[in-house]
């Protein structure tokens, strides 16, 4: 199942049933789990640790070296987890920090020339679109959708289950459930159709808009609105998610659009 074109480092641990097609370059102290297949011209580099299933499309490169002048050729990771999929010229950097990692989840699709910086935690089961640009030290929740040409800056995190409109550059954090659109990045509504069809009740869908209306849409500050929130919302685990994000992150999230002020 490995082709004689591939380059494979003698040092590299390859899982069973691993397909590596003709091009491919498999760096040393690279470990592919059972099941993976990496396609042609695309290059696994050391440091990087793949699990079970995943799928590698061509020109990417897994566990690339850091961009960032901070990286002075510490020994660094690139975990990649279970049945992804990454299309055509992916970039996945490793951490610069010694002995951690940048970190990509299971079942998370990755369309094509998208770029994850260094030190990254993507979670599972997300959709991240094409020309994606994720910057260094951030977090992306479970069930995040990221459209296509849409950018995460440095230090930011998205909430579970949000949904970023395309093209949006976002320069603060997305609490969970909602969908953010437009430039400058603002509140567009809660991530309601995508969560109904995932299963999420009516009750629950309720309780979502109506946490965001106490912080999107009174006119008051976050502060305040998590007070709120607290008073009008019933104590369910969605609704701590909610305020244990806001809090979590320092009140720091993306921006009120000017309209509902």
């Amino acid at each position: 199942m490995i082709s004689p074109l591939a380059y494979v480092n003698p040092s590299a641990k390859i899982g069973q049933n691993v397909t590596i097609h003709p091009f491919a370059y498999i760096d040393e102290n690279v470990e592919i789990g059972d099941g993976c297949e990496i396609m042609s011209y695309t290059s696994i580099i050391h440091g990087t640790r793949m699990g079970k299933n995943n799928k590698i499309y061509q020109g990417s490169i897994i566990g690339a070296d850091p961009q960032d002048f901070r990286w002075k050729g510490e020994e660094t990771y690139c975990l990649i987890g279970d049945n992804n999929v990454i299309r055509e010229q992916v970039i996945i950097n490793r951490s610069i920090r010694e002995g951690q990692a940048t970190h990509i989840g299971n079942d998370i699709f990755i369309m094509a020339e998208t770029h994850i910086g260094h030190d990254c935690n993507v979670k599972g089961k997300c959709v991240i679109g094409n020309g994606v640009k994720i910057a260094g030290d951030t977090e992306i929740g479970e069930c995040v959708i990221m459209s296509s040409n849409s950018m995460l800056h440095e230090k930011c995190k998205i909430g579970d289950w949000a949904l970023i409109k395309g093209g949006c550059r976002l320069g603060n954090n997305v609490p969970p459930y909602v969908i953010i659109a437009h430039n400058p990045a603002s509140y567009y509504g809660i991530n309601a159709v995508i969560m109904r069809k995932e299963g999420f009740s009516e009750d629950q869908i309720d309780d979502i808009a109506k946490a965001y209306r106490h912080v999107y849409q009174c006119g008051t500050s976050v502060f305040n609105a998590l007070r709120r929130i607290e008073a009008d919302v019933p104590d369910t685990p969605i609704r701590k998610s909610i305020t244990d994000f806001i809090r979590n992150c320092d009140l720091k999230i993306v921006a009120i659009p000017q309209e509902l002020m």
